[in-house]
């Protein structure tokens, strides 16, 4: 952290950074090898861009993308094989989020591995009358403020899907755009302040929440407090 704050950073350098084991899809390998912080840690540093690219397609634009910025780049990388629910021909633009479901009622911003998360509870929610916006948030840094403000304007309600610490990531880089601009019932679905275990990812997800239901409890949670406020 200190080389890339005062070596990179501090003199804008046009370091492009790759981060491995990301997440805790990261499996038997446990703790000391599950980064759940990092995305905290480069989003607070000056000048530095974050992205987490959500599959194959998305990883191979994000390194293409960050190859003609100048300046200091972090790139997540998950470890796991995860589902493709990209296509290659999807634009990638750093710092605008792509939206793979509209949706007037509830809009879910998730990252990395969590899109896949979010369509199924879409698709779910969808089944139940209630009409999710999906926007895979790939830039967690320069943050797509106007895909956020719209969606507080437009569904009034928001929940944060990522494979991270509840705190620093996300999720809490879309709640300071929401309280100082356009405050509305948000929820967001991380890793609660604790650190990684051993076992396969579908275990891991299902022991830190980051499955499907999981977001569907969020969304239902954030459309009471939106019903309940009107």
């Amino acid at each position: 952290m200190d080389q890339l704050r005062v070596t990179v950073c501090y003199t804008h350098l046009n370091v492009k950074l790759g981060g491995a084991h990301a997440g805790v899809s990261v499996g038997a390998d446990g703790a000391t090898h599950q980064a759940l912080e990092e995305v905290a840690w480069t989003r607070c540093l000056p000048g530095m861009t974050v992205i987490v690219p959500a599959d194959y397609h998305d990883t191979v634009k994000a390194v293409k993308a960050v190859a003609e910025v100048y300046g200091p780049c972090y790139i997540r990388f998950g470890r796991a094989p995860m589902p493709v629910v990209t296509k290659k021909e999807d634009p990638f633009v750093i710092g605008r989020g792509n939206m793979y479901r509209d949706g007037k009622d509830v809009t879910i911003f998730s990252m990395g591995a969590m899109l896949w998360q979010s369509l199924i509870a879409a698709e779910e929610l969808s089944a139940k009358g209630i009409q999710a916006r999906v926007v895979n948030m790939h830039t967690v840094k320069p943050l797509d403020e106007e895909a956020v403000l719209a969606a507080a304007r437009e569904t009034g309600a928001i929940v944060t899907a990522e494979e991270h610490q509840y705190f620093g990531g996300l999720g809490s880089a879309v709640a300071e755009v929401l309280v100082e601009n356009h405050p509305c019932p948000m929820k967001r679905v991380g890793v609660k302040d604790r650190f990684g275990e051993s076992g396969t990812p579908d275990e891991l997800f299902r022991e830190y929440g980051l499955l499907a239901e999981d977001i569907i409890k969020a969304a239902y949670d954030v459309l009471e407090r939106k019903h309940h406020k009107k």
